[in-house]
């Protein structure tokens, strides 16, 4: 009997436990019907006036101004700089331990008051040298009075073949975003790249070159390699820890994309600011949900902006197989590129590329480069801007003229050439083709 007892209370007490969910339940279930019943019985004219608002809606010719996504897209495609104005290009230059002085040296090589720029030291280096290049930066007179050079105050950790290397050059570009909406093309470079022309150069050939052009070299990634590629899962410990270390792989492999095609090239580009903004917001979410995806993928500089431009049909006609940078490789490949020195050099001028990488810190080739391609005496390489008195080694560059101004020279024309052979017919006829 004591335990027919004791159990019937302790029964009692967990029925009860339905009650409170049950009844709120009912109120839920209430308010609804009602709410169904009193919409079913509108009255006529309301009933009348919701039928119209639906119909003038799917009638209307205008109906995308419902849409945020349509201002968007009207917002980029109106973003074409009239040609009567010259171009101005944003450039990131990154570096990390020990580069502080080739990013300084790289920085004046590639210098213009038009231009934008932005520095990123990786969290690898060590303070008192992230410290050294802001001030380097900050006594820089010229800087100062342009303030068109930045120096990224959160340093980030970079992973050579990991997403934090994309992840940093977002961020890079959604600051430079913020700074000024005055440019035309971004330019991600590195310690160890160096320019082959002037920015008179440079910008006097882009003057005549479409807005609307990315140089992304791509290919599609099919057959064998989708599986090398595409399958394995890495993990990029940059992302959630403090310290360096490499990639580390999973056993799990993934089943291929079907809503894109995935595409790979070289992570040096010079890429539109149209298409940067829809990286950055992408109305169609296609963007983020291709960086998802790459969060995992092995050397996702590599694929990340190549898989967005050829997947959009808004910008699969603007991307231009080259990345303007000459590169010499060993027969076979290697994991790294060849460290370019004085033998290169008549290869880097054939190239007709305006950068090229990789370089030492201070190989004597670019001490060439600096005295036979860029003219560059003092801090900056020569331009038009800088009028000043050079007379008893005095810097020409601290005194300036109008920016918008420039004096090509033979740089120009070798770059000229090669821009005639990107923008050929055959060319174009390569962007973001795919297999089958």
């Amino acid at each position: 009997m004591r335990k027919n007892v004791n159990s019937h209370p302790g029964r009692v007490f967990s029925d009860r436990r339905w009650k409170i969910p049950f009844f709120v339940s009912l109120l839920v279930s209430i308010t609804l019907f009602t709410a169904t019943i009193f919409g079913l019985y509108l009255s006529p004219y309301g009933r009348d006036q919701l039928q119209f608002d639906i119909m003038s809606f799917a009638d209307s010719e205008d109906s995308d101004g419902y849409f945020i996504e349509s201002d968007l897209r009207e917002s980029f495609e109106s973003t074409e700089t009239s040609r009567l104005e010259p171009p101005r290009l944003a450039y990131l230059i990154s570096g990390t331990k020990g580069d502080s002085q080739r990013m300084m040296r790289t920085l004046q090589a590639v210098y213009h008051p038009r231009n934008q720029y932005i520095l990123h030291m990786d969290l690898e280096a060590p303070p008192k040298e992230r410290l050294n290049l802001t001030i380097s930066v900050k006594n820089d007179l010229t800087f100062n009075e342009v303030e068109n050079v930045h120096v990224m105050a959160q340093s980030n950790l970079v992973t050579y073949k990991g997403p934090t290397m994309i992840a940093c050059t977002l961020q890079a570009i959604a600051l430079l975003l913020k700074e000024s909406l005055n440019w035309d093309w971004f330019i991600n470079l590195s310690a160890s790249d160096y320019p082959l022309v002037t920015q008179d150069d440079l910008l006097y050939v882009l003057s005549n070159v479409s807005r609307n052009l990315n140089f992304i070299e791509h290919t599609q990634i099919y057959g064998w390699k989708l599986n090398q590629r595409a399958k394995p899962i890495i993990i990029d410990p940059g992302l959630y820890l403090s310290k360096k270390s490499d990639i580390a792989w999973t056993t799990q492999r993934r089943s291929l994309p079907t809503s894109f095609k995935l595409f790979t090239g070289s992570a040096w580009v010079i890429l539109t600011r149209s298409f940067v903004e829809y990286c950055i917001w992408g109305w169609d979410n296609l963007p983020r949900t291709i960086l998802m995806y790459y969060a995992n993928f092995i050397s996702s500089p590599e694929g990340y902006f190549h898989t967005v431009i050829c997947n959009t049909e808004e910008f699969q006609h603007t991307a231009i197989s080259h990345d303007l940078h000459y590169i010499a490789w060993d027969t076979p490949p290697k994991q790294h590129p060849r460290s370019l020195t004085l033998k290169d050099f008549s290869k880097m001028i054939n190239s007709s590329a305006p950068f090229a990488r990789k370089f030492h810190k201070d190989d004597p080739v670019l001490d060439k480069i600096d005295k036979e391609l860029l003219g560059r005496t003092n801090r900056f390489a020569r331009g038009a801007w800088c009028i000043g008195s050079s007379d008893g080694g005095a810097d020409p560059c601290s005194v300036r003229g109008d920016d918008s101004v420039f004096r090509p020279g033979p740089g120009a024309e070798r770059l000229q050439e090669l821009m005639k052979k990107l923008l050929s017919e055959d060319s174009r006829s390569k962007q973001c083709s795919t297999q089958g």
